[in-house]
């Protein structure tokens, strides 16, 4: 069944869109009456995750944007207690108003509250701040059990640290309470610094972690010759004096039908590169922007992802350590050239040492590159397998929520202590993503014990 005739699918457009879909109110029943069967659900928040690990193709996706109240906002301390389905832009206009924005946030505002937490979101601030699941005062989770558990670190700590970017495979977060940080306003003072090359980024990048809240680069990845490298390091801090208003979440622009081919192609991108470092590094001095212009800039464009064309895109994201990201990091962007793959997108930005609570979390001390590529077929993935390939041998890892395709060796390299999620997963809850990895992993175990 579909829940109201929706397409549930992934924002990357690269994997089927879930078969079947059950409103949040069907599947809440079903849970506490224990009369859910095995592999049978996952929860399903605004389809911004761009893999599989929002799909179900053994079972169905649970629809959980219905569940969108904000119960309580304490204007002292900026802890907010909200249904799982509510937006993060909404938590933000909510807030606003008393001095208070979300100590973490990615790339768009149009995630749910509960996608945030199971997938531990990171943002421009992680040096500072850590992941989204650092901020996570408490949750209620519903099992197949029928028990409905309150989590925190103090209670049901091994459910809370489990559920934390555990990908909604531990049950069905129905609420959490979170704590914002207090702001002097929404808006940002920002600054774009040019860099000549990689080296030089890595250069500033510490330096500009320590000085500000926000930090990121863009590169362009295109860039050959004495060009290869170069982008620009953005910097950001909340202004002093500006706007306590959060207007309207999603651009007026939008990509109202899907074109037959990929618009991104590469003399667009070589086009769009050289016209965006033009604009936004012309002048070193601070300028002040808006929040959703800094934090959110593709929010702008509704349905963006339209523009790859009808196979959609892939995104890969990897961190690998600091010691030897300046050999790594050049080495992916120049599997990528090799390749002849172009990046619409391709951002640089450092991870602190600041701990998530979360049993499996992506972020971790190091350097993070993320690089979005049309998909074209196997050679598109040939590529990807490139670059997970380089990632595990530097040491690092391959983001799950942003993957649609990674082999189970490279979860395992990346995550090598995957079992014990595994340990407290809710039989009733399986991914698209976890049955490709995480359980063709259980199944050579089981093969190879049985064999001796």
């Amino acid at each position: 069944m579909r829940a109201g005739g929706e397409r549930f699918g992934s924002f990357g457009l690269a994997t089927p869109a879930a078969r079947q879909a059950i409103p949040a109110d069907d599947a809440i029943a079903l849970l506490k009456s224990g009369a859910a069967k095995p592999d049978s659900f996952i929860g399903y928040g605004n389809g911004r995750s761009y893999g599989d690990s929002c799909q179900n193709d053994a079972g169905a996706v649970v629809d959980m944007r219905p569940l969108n109240r904000i119960r309580s906002f304490n204007a002292e301390t900026g802890v907010v207690e909200a249904d799982a389905g509510v937006l993060l832009c909404d938590i933000i206009a909510h807030a606003a108003p008393y001095g208070f924005f979300p100590a973490v946030v990615p790339g768009t505002q149009l995630v749910t509250l509960g996608g945030a937490i199971a997938n531990d979101v990171h943002g421009k601030n992680h040096h500072r701040r850590g992941t989204f699941g650092c901020h996570v005062e408490s949750f209620t989770l519903l099992r197949s059990d029928g028990r409905t558990y309150r989590c925190s670190d103090a209670g049901n700590a091994r459910l809370y640290k489990a559920t934390i970017g555990g990908m909604g495979l531990t049950g069905l977060i129905l609420s959490a309470s979170i704590r914002l940080m207090r702001v002097p306003s929404l808006d940002i003072v920002e600054k774009a610094t040019r860099f000549r090359d990689l080296g030089e980024f890595f250069d500033l990048a510490e330096a500009a972690d320590q000085a500000n809240e926000y930090a990121v680069a863009w590169i362009d990845q295109l860039a050959g010759g004495h060009g290869r490298g170069r982008g620009l390091l953005f910097t950001g801090n909340h202004a002093e004096h500006g706007s306590h208003a959060a207007a309207r979440a999603g651009g007026r622009l939008s990509v109202p039908v899907q074109p037959p081919f990929n618009v991104l192609n590469r003399p667009f991108l070589t086009a769009f590169n050289a016209a965006y470092r033009w604009k936004k590094g012309r002048s070193p001095d601070p300028r002040r922007a808006g929040h959703q212009s800094f934090f959110f800039p593709l929010d702008g464009v509704r349905d963006w992802n339209r523009l790859y064309g009808p196979r959609g895109l892939f995104q890969h994201q990897s961190v690998v350590p600091e010691t030897v990201a300046r050999r790594a990091v050049p080495a992916m962007l120049e599997a990528a050239r090799r390749a002849g793959q172009g990046s619409f997108l391709t951002v640089l930005k450092r991870f602190g040492d600041v701990r998530s609570p979360a049993l499996l979390s992506f972020p971790r001390p190091g350097y993070t590159l993320t690089l979005d590529f049309p998909n074209r077929g196997e050679k598109t993935l040939k590529l990807l397998m490139d670059l997970d390939r380089i990632t595990v041998e530097a040491g690092g890892a391959v983001n799950p929520y942003k993957d649609a395709r990674m082999g189970p060796e490279t979860f395992a390299a990346s995550f090598p202590e995957w079992q014990r999620l595994e340990a407290v997963r809710d039989p009733a809850f399986l991914s698209s993503f976890w049955a490709r990895t995480a359980k063709k992993l259980d199944a050579r175990r089981d093969a190879a014990e049985a064999a001796e």
